[in-house]
């Protein structure tokens, strides 16, 4: 049960991250929005290692460096260019270029992680594909701010795919907690670097912006990440990434109900084929796993 409930509930809390995102973007520069949702994610995770009395033991030689690294690649670039996107962008092309993520994540866990996936997981993973390209391609027709805003999120997700199999290859056996504090606590010192480096940060703390960092940080950060890493620990690499085919759709309806953004018919033929996607990659009984 925990197995099937754990991806729906992922999917309903990072397609959630570009609604509260939007909204706090209008009161904070995006890399301080960012910095600030890392920080108290870390402080949190810090308090708790902290209240639990939990050693760092797990983490010594290398250990804290492979977590450190992935925790960059995950969180930290990650979401630096999709708030940084999303400052021009509406919620649901972001989304659905997160579903890049997928498919690089499949095509790379087999020489690297040894999972394999058979030919209607493979048909799964291509539809998911097409119908992001459906949809960025048209958008970039239009605009060539909204083009170079939309590669910057595709070098996101590649630190996420790059991320992700790194994770795979040398986290799984971290116990969560450890590894997940050093996680954040490197995001946060690069999301701040960052922040320092490349912009002049603005914050005009009303209570939309308060709500809109403590969502990310305790919900999606916190929860959603955890949830992730839950799946990747307990399941292929592959088949965890599969249930980013689900965010535009959620994340478009969230945008459409709450904030007024519209969905075009050709967005909704592009969703659609990225939802089959992931129903055919998510199938039971069809994941040839690690060899």
């Amino acid at each position: 049960m925990l197995d099937r409930l754990v991806p729906f509930g992922f999917v309903l809390l990072w397609s959630s991250s570009f609604i509260a995102a939007r909204v706090g973007l209008r009161h904070l520069t995006p890399l301080l929005f960012v910095a600030v949702r890392m920080c108290v994610c870390a402080a949190a995770l810090l308090g708790a290692m902290l209240l639990l009395r939990r050693s760092w033991r797990p983490l010594r030689g290398m250990v804290w460096v492979h977590c450190a690294l992935a925790g960059v690649l995950i969180n930290a670039i990650l979401l630096m260019t999709a708030h940084v996107a999303m400052t021009r962008v509406p919620a649901a092309p972001i989304a659905l270029i997160q579903t890049l993520n997928p498919l690089l994540t499949a095509a790379l866990a087999w020489p690297i992680l040894g999972e394999r996936l058979r030919p209607v997981q493979w048909l799964g993973l291509l539809l998911g594909a097409s119908g992001v390209v459906l949809i960025v391609g048209l958008a970039a027709l239009h605009s060539q701010v909204e083009l170079r805003l939309l590669l910057l999120t595709v070098a996101g997700v590649l630190a996420l795919c790059c991320g992700t199999l790194y994770f795979g290859r040398f986290c799984r056996g971290v116990p969560l907690l450890e590894g997940t504090t050093v996680q954040f606590l490197a995001s946060a010192a690069v999301c701040a670097a960052s922040m320092s480096a490349f912009e002049t940060p603005h914050a005009d703390w009303t209570w939309g912006a308060v709500a809109a960092v403590a969502w990310n940080a305790a919900f999606v950060s916190l929860g959603g990440m955890v949830l992730y890493l839950i799946m990747l620990r307990r399941g292929t690499a592959a088949r965890a990434t599969a249930n980013f085919y689900l965010m535009p759709g959620t994340a478009a309806l969230m945008a459409w109900a709450l904030l007024g953004e519209t969905l075009a018919p050709l967005a909704v033929v592009g969703l659609a084929v990225s939802s089959i996607g992931c129903w055919l990659m998510s199938s039971r009984g069809r994941t040839v796993g690690r060899h």
